[in-house]
This record gives C-alpha cells, sequence and structure tokens, in this order.
C-alpha cells in the first residue's frame, strides 16, 4: 500500500464523513473535503496524529454559493494533503489554526481581507494585504465583488523622480 493509500484509509478510518470526499489525484497528493462541522477535527487529527507538520499555504475560494478554504498540508515525505471545506457565504467563520502554525496568520488575515471571512480565535492585529483605509465590507475576491467609484477607494500616492 502506498503513502498516499494509508493516508486515504486513515482519514476514511477515522472520520466516516469523508466517504466519497478523499481522493488521490497523483503521487504525493491526496485531496479531502470535509464538512465544515468536522473541519477543525480533520484538521487536528492530520497535524497531530498523521504527521502533516508543515502548512505550506491557506487559499481561499468563492465557490458562488458558499466560500471555501483549502489548508495546504505536507508530510517531511513531500506528501501535500489539500484539506478542504465550505461555508455560508452569509456566515464565513472559520477557527484560527495559528496554534499549530503561528505562520497561518498571515493567510487568514488575506482571507479576512479579501473574502470577508471571520476566523474565530485569531487575535487582533493589523489589515493585510489591503491598506487601512479600505472601505468595509468591500471583499475584492468575491465574484459578485463590484469595484465602488474611484472617489471612494484609497488612492496610492504617486512617487516623483527628483
Amino acid at each position: 500500500m502506498s503513502e498516499e493509500q494509508t493516508i486515504q484509509s486513515e482519514l476514511l478510518g477515522k472520520f466516516p464523513c469523508l466517504q466519497d470526499k478523499v481522493r488521490l489525484q497523483r503521487a504525493r497528493r491526496v485531496f479531502a473535503e470535509a464538512p465544515s462541522a468536522q473541519i477543525g477535527k480533520v484538521f487536528d487529527f492530520a497535524v497531530r496524529d498523521m504527521g502533516f507538520s508543515i502548512l505550506c499555504a491557506i487559499t481561499g475560494l468563492d465557490l458562488g454559493g458558499e466560500l471555501g478554504v483549502i489548508y495546504h498540508l505536507a508530510r517531511d515525505s513531500g506528501v501535500v494533503l489539500n484539506l478542504t471545506t465550505a461555508v455560508s457565504r452569509d456566515c464565513p467563520r472559520l477557527q484560527s489554526v495559528v496554534s499549530y502554525f503561528p505562520a497561518a496568520e498571515i493567510y487568514e488575515r488575506e482571507l479576512i481581507d479579501l473574502l470577508g471571512f471571520e476566523v474565530q480565535g485569531l487575535g487582533p492585529g493589523p489589515r493585510y494585504p489591503l491598506p487601512d483605509d479600505w472601505p468595509a465590507g468591500q471583499y475584492p475576491l468575491r465574484k459578485d465583488w463590484q469595484a465602488p467609484a474611484e472617489a471612494s477607494l484609497p488612492q496610492e500616492s504617486e512617487e516623483k523622480d527628483v
């Protein structure tokens, strides 16, 4: 049994809700879709019990009716687990993973700024990547986002050559 098949088997053995939701699409890549109510438990199991000790990235997606998140986790062996979940577009809440990976903070701030997520357990900090004066409620990576009139967007200062 390959390492990827073992990972698939362990996930399915622990989480019946993942039945038909774990795919081995190619070598060293495992894709799993967890329900939002179970994502915290699946994430914890992957990190603490399965050896996924590297956070490669967190990707936010606008799926149309829902917002999605992909946690890209890796093992030292090079196998990557792409752990996906979808949450309500009207109330996009996630639990922070900074207690596992402190560097997740920057990705979580991007989810807040660009897609409008609420990341529970993320401490106060600066906005990222949008400027502090970006209009509230404007999430530029949502498919339904319409840019406000130019007068209401922050203006970039022009640097002049001296």
